[in-house]
């Protein structure tokens, strides 16, 4: 549905800013599949984001970071480079956090574990669309609760398609 806001200045951006943030199937078909993450080593995606891929024979998306899935149900992954995660989540990611490195976990589509997960997100990067999706898609389901969580704006990118991407800092 946001594939026809990629752009040339767009599809620029990510390349340069968000590289790894593209699935690995799409890099190559891009002859993209080269360039060096930029910000994430791993990804943490909900089952219903890991299901899009499944369902086109892509068992795993993100081959070109550590892959997990939040999955109650899946019982086995259907690949090696994919780890599944059923039981706390949290924890797993606050171990992922806590590894040496200079590259982060990147949280993949899930507005449940979104909302589970709102007290170890340090950074949000949130891109608007000039497009209105019915009632809309909530960024944090009821995991969350009501609890207030601050954030900083950062940078706010503006593209000529009228997309705009902005990211904001946690504020502790």
């Amino acid at each position: 549905m946001m594939i026809p806001f990629v752009d040339e200045e767009f599809f620029e951006f990510l390349k340069t800013e968000y590289p790894e943030t593209l699935p690995t199937h799409g890099r190559r078909g891009l002859g993209i599949d080269d360039l060096a993450n930029q910000k994430y080593d791993t990804v943490v995606q909900g089952r219903a984001s890991y299901d899009l891929a499944l369902r086109i024979d892509v068992t795993s998306p993100y081959a070109h970071l550590r892959e997990y899935v939040a999955s109650r149900t899946l019982q086995a992954s259907p690949d090696p480079n994919v780890e599944i995660v059923a039981d706390d989540l949290v924890g797993r990611v606050r171990a992922l956090k806590a590894e040496d490195g200079d590259l982060g976990v990147y949280l993949c589509g899930g507005s449940q574990i979104a909302g589970e997960l709102i007290d170890e997100i340090d950074e949000l990067v949130v891109k608007t669309y000039p497009i209105v999706l019915g009632t809309g898609m909530p960024m944090f389901g009821s995991g969350s609760g009501f609890a207030v969580s601050e954030f900083t704006l950062g940078e706010v990118r503006t593209f000529k398609n009228g997309a705009v991407v902005r990211t904001y800092s946690r504020k502790r």
